[in-house]
């Protein structure tokens, strides 16, 4: 069993402080990086998407598991973010302004609904959030002007100067870059005073207003960085699609992101990425295993929907900290073999609120 004994006051701020760690992530990005070049043209195109629902994944896991707001229509800032990049690139501005441009409006829509949605909480606040991707989504259908209307608008090639990415693997090396760069962001951001704050606002508005934390402008704050990252993955997303159009970003696809992020694991920015590859990959998996089963069961509506309800069920029931809880107790038990207990992660009793001063 390992334990960290800190000598100098800036080893508590190490991302990787041990060894094994480092050389793990780094054979991680190693992989990575040649995996393009010694795999298929299918696995980028594939891999591509999977970064581009990690990073979606990250901006809804700020919001959700960092702060304890509940959202059900972040596809409505990947509908923005898309959007925005792909008008912003018709009209002559390159691609390394557009895409942050995208991430700065969506994360200004995010202020926008913030400011009033912090108003309420809990299930009514998902209700909001619902509300409004429901009203982009007829907005982006009617405002032919901008957005094409429902007869789609083309997104203009993926391009850097002179420099392509229009190849399935230039675009990969894009996408994960930008994952890189949002996951430390995000790492980064949590670990300073405005992190901290809005882990504080998740755990007890209560005890956050005595401590002299403003909890209405976390709030808004957590909206804002949520919905400027999702942005930031619609934009990618436009170049993944190649051509918007309305029913790209429908209710489904929030329904999608509140999974990856409970499935992974709320609180944890590793979760949000172990969830994002779960369900990412559970169709294509999926399609795989139909030509092995019945026909009369392979042929029925809504096989995926069944599938994705049943994990989330699975893991309600019997691994509520997810993906990244389960990783937890497997990193135990290897540090700790053969003196691992498994009491160690038994589940106490949780109360309700109403039950705490009892």
């Amino acid at each position: 069993m390992r334990f960290d004994y800190h000598t100098r006051y800036r080893d508590s701020f190490k991302l990787l402080p041990h060894t094994s760690a480092r050389v793990l992530y780094g054979a991680l990005m190693a992989a990575l990086l040649l995996l393009p070049l010694v795999g298929s043209t299918f696995v980028p195109g594939e891999l591509s998407y999977v970064f581009i629902l990690c990073v979606a994944s990250l901006g809804l896991m700020l919001l959700t598991g960092y702060t304890g707001q509940v959202s059900l229509g972040h596809a409505a800032f990947v509908a923005i973010g898309a959007y925005a990049h792909a008008w912003l690139m018709g009209k002559g501005v390159p691609m390394p302004a557009s895409m942050p441009l995208a991430g700065l409006i969506a994360g200004f829509a995010g202020l926008l609904l913030g400011i009033p949605a912090i108003r309420v909480s809990g299930l009514y606040l998902a209700m909001v959030t619902m509300a409004f991707a429901i009203i982009v989504e007829q907005l982006i259908g009617r405002w032919n002007s901008v957005t094409g209307g429902f007869t789609g608008l083309a997104v203009a090639p993926a391009r850097i100067g002179d420099w392509s990415l229009g190849s399935p693997a230039a675009f990969y090396y894009l996408c994960l870059a930008v994952l890189v760069l949002v996951f430390l962001g995000l790492l980064n951001l949590l670990r300073s005073s405005i992190g901290r704050a809005f882990m504080g606002v998740r755990d007890s508005e209560a005890a956050a207003y005595s401590l002299g934390i403003h909890v209405r402008a976390a709030k808004v704050a957590a909206f804002s960085v949520s919905a400027g990252v999702t942005g930031v993955a619609g934009a990618l997303m436009a170049h993944h699609l190649q051509y918007l159009t309305p029913d790209g970003f429908t209710l489904l696809l929030s329904l999608e992101l509140v999974l990856m992020v409970v499935i992974g694991g709320l609180g944890s920015l590793r979760g949000a990425i172990l969830g994002a590859i779960l369900i990412s990959m559970l169709p294509t998996a999926i399609s795989r295993v139909k030509p092995l089963m019945p026909e009369r069961m392979a042929t029925q509506f809504g096989l995926e929907i069944f599938v994705f309800g049943l994990i989330l069920a699975l893991f309600v029931l019997f691994e509520p900290n997810g993906l990244n809880g389960r990783w937890l107790k497997l990193r135990a038990l290897l540090q700790s073999f053969p003196l691992y207990r498994r009491d160690t992660f038994k589940r106490q009793k949780r109360y309700m609120k109403s039950e705490r001063h009892r």
